[in-house]
């Protein structure tokens, strides 16, 4: 009897510490763990690793049964609800708790040291006791992480240091939803409702400021384009799964429709014209676009490289033709991609990540994704203060639209893009910053986008005709 009982208090005992400890790990991945008594309970480093890396052992199946994911996409899906868990939606420009910033910087430190340990044999002199040479393979982290993980690391810095540079400005502020006060009926009224406004002084932001916060805006919007080049480079890279191909008809009209087969095909092709006659009234038909253009660049290639004249593949119109198909649709891609780099992935790029058994691209993708997205976040905020200085200055026009870019210059804005180095950096901007700022406004700069390097040259589906991410990108 004795021994039941002390059999119970000890069962209890540990039902109780894994109680605490549950408790104390939702403290701390909350931030909310303040008293002194919280921090004592909270988990220890060495437990938060070993807990994140039994999940991707496990691929997310916690009872152990062998049903979970690939570790690729366990890794792509902790760094991205990691990413969400810190950053949130960054509803204001303000410096992240320290708390929060060492959180992000330790863990997201923990799930990439895994590309540390991706290698690739390469060739190596080696001098012998003799003094003889010799050829040997020596192992060296695979080139591909080894050139962008540095880069995107420091995107990631940047974009912290961009929200720390708000820490002391003091001509904006934010009206929450819930004030009442006479400030509060300027709050928003659209659908994101749930984001505090911006507030400006009566006549706007000072001249200075206004300039700093365009530098800020163009600054990020640098960050965002390389972390967009290089997770569409990627995911170029990625074998397309044979269950998406299989879902395809066999024919890029069935997948276009008549209308956009038609203006796609055309003699003379007009990208201009092509998007006015499009509707993009909705998310939901923006995605299904760019799923249809998709589909129709995997069949054409697919068809351009089938060798067998019996082939289900095969098809009637010349390589010269399809090829300049494919161009013409690549093209509206890329466009619809910077028009519009808030919307969420494709049918092709989910069908990917999901099916993706390499880590080292899980890791590439995943993590330039959320740098994307967490720049295209910023700098709606940024935009968010800049229309309500609009609004301050001229209360009957001062909507600010957001700048879309030209058709003509989508190719220099993404393509070479991957070719751009700090001495090529158009220093226009800064010196004008230099000249413009006053003793009364200290105007801080972010550091220059790093190289980034890839393997070759961007094309965003150049590899997906040879039988070669999350569910919202946002």
């Amino acid at each position: 009897m004795i021994l039941e009982t002390k059999n119970n208090s000890m069962a209890g005992g540990r039902a109780l510490k894994r109680n605490e400890t549950f408790k104390s790990r939702l403290a701390y991945d909350s931030g909310v763990a303040s008293s002194p008594r919280a921090q004592q309970n909270q988990p220890s480093d060495m437990e938060l690793m070993k807990e994140k890396f039994a999940k991707l052992l496990l691929g997310e199946d916690m009872s152990g049964g062998g049903k979970g994911v690939s570790s690729a996409l366990a890794l792509s899906n902790s760094i991205t609800n990691l990413a969400a868990s810190v950053f949130g939606e960054l509803k204001r420009l303000e410096p992240m708790p320290a708390e929060t910033k060492a959180k992000w910087r330790k863990e997201i430190g923990w799930l990439l040291s895994v590309t540390d340990h991706i290698v690739e044999f390469v060739p190596c002199n080696q001098k012998s006791k003799d003094g003889t040479n010799m050829e040997v393979m020596v192992t060296k982290q695979r080139s591909d992480l080894q050139m962008n993980i540095p880069a995107l690391r420091k995107l990631d810095a940047m974009l912290i240091d961009c929200l720390d540079s708000f820490k002391d400005q003091s001509e904006f502020s934010y009206v929450s939803k819930d004030d009442q006060s006479e400030d509060g009926k300027n709050s928003r009224n659209d659908e994101k409702w749930w984001i505090p406004t911006p507030k400006v002084p009566p006549n706007g932001l000072s001249d200075p400021m206004r300039k700093w916060l365009q530098f800020q805006k163009d600054s990020v919007n640098q960050v965002h384009k390389a972390a967009m080049a290089i997770n569409a480079q990627v995911l170029s890279e990625m074998e397309i799964p044979e269950s998406y191909i299989e879902s395809l008809p066999k024919k890029g009209r069935a997948s276009l429709g008549d209308s956009i087969y038609k203006s796609i095909t055309d003699e003379y092709f007009d990208p201009d014209y092509f998007f006015t006659t499009m509707d993009f009234s909705s998310e939901h038909k923006i995605v299904d676009l760019k799923n249809r253009i998709e589909a129709s660049v995997v069949i054409w290639r697919r068809k351009m490289n089938a060798k067998d004249g019996k082939s289900t593949w095969g098809s009637a119109v010349s390589f010269e033709k399809r090829e300049i198909f494919e161009e013409r649709a690549e093209l509206v891609l890329l466009i619809l991609k910077q028009r519009f780099p808030g919307i969420p992935q494709s049918t092709l790029d989910i069908s990917k990540i999901q099916y993706n058994r390499d880590l080292g691209q899980a890791v590439l993708e995943s993590y330039s994704r959320i740098i994307e997205s967490r720049a295209f976040t910023i700098m709606s905020r940024i935009e968010d203060v800049l229309q309500a200085d609009a609004m301050a200055q001229n209360p009957s026009n001062g909507e600010v639209k957001r700048s879309l870019p030209d058709t003509e210059e989508v190719g220099k804005t993404l393509l070479d893009f991957i070719g751009w180095t700090a001495d090529q950096e158009d220093n226009n901007t800064k010196k004008d910053l230099k000249e413009d700022s006053t003793k009364d406004v200290d105007v801080k700069f972010l550091g220059k986008p790093p190289n980034i390097v890839t393997n070759k040259r961007f094309s965003y589906l150049e590899n997906l005709g040879m039988c070669r991410s999350p569910t919202a990108r946002h």
